[in-house]
């Protein structure tokens, strides 16, 4: 079981009961998932460039990457329905958890200039997403073996109600927010 995992059970439970007074233990907002996007808009003209997206991710996560394909034909973009253009992960349950502490004890420190993530990132309902510039921040992934810098999406889904009470939660896994 993952440090964060058992920290989630004990501390943060206790620590969340308190300042919002919840009665039920089943009211304590949790981590339901997190997930990955790596949009790869030259996927279109050379496939190449996709398997290693998907390869970058796979090694980041730990999990097998989930190539998706446009809904739309956009002909400006010079995309067709149905076109491989990225790829995404989601993680749940004790991977999930490993992921966050990889991110917040290793990855996010190593940006160059970090003063912390946007505090405002939330989308109303208690949902948290973050753009990531480039995949070197992980310590999986080895410079010399890159193609090409490229930028995800995290997005962490939690329980809560409220951009409130989803902030006090990843607060308490140690999230770097920006004061």
């Amino acid at each position: 079981m993952s440090r964060l995992k058992t920290m989630y059970n004990d501390e943060i439970v206790d620590a969340m009961r308190k300042k919002f007074g919840y009665k039920n233990i089943m009211e304590v907002p949790k981590l339901e998932k997190i997930v990955l996007n790596m949009g790869v808009g030259e996927a279109k003209e050379n496939a190449k460039v996709l398997e290693s997206a998907v390869k970058d991710m796979e090694t980041i996560t730990g999990q097998k990457a989930v190539v998706t394909k446009a809904k739309h034909s956009i002909a400006n973009f010079k995309i067709r329905e149905g076109m491989p253009i990225g790829c995404k992960v989601t993680l749940r349950g004790e991977r999930m958890y490993e992921f966050l502490d990889r991110l917040v004890n290793l990855a996010l420190p190593r940006v160059r200039d970090f003063r912390g993530v946007n505090p405002n990132s939330f989308d109303g309902r208690g949902n948290y997403a973050l753009g990531i510039k480039e995949q070197l921040i992980f310590p999986e992934i080895e410079y010399d073996k890159i193609d090409k810098i490229r930028g995800m999406d995290v997005i962490v889904v939690t329980t809560a109600k409220t951009d409130e009470e989803a902030r006090e939660l990843l607060r308490l896994f140690n999230m770097p927010f920006a004061k």
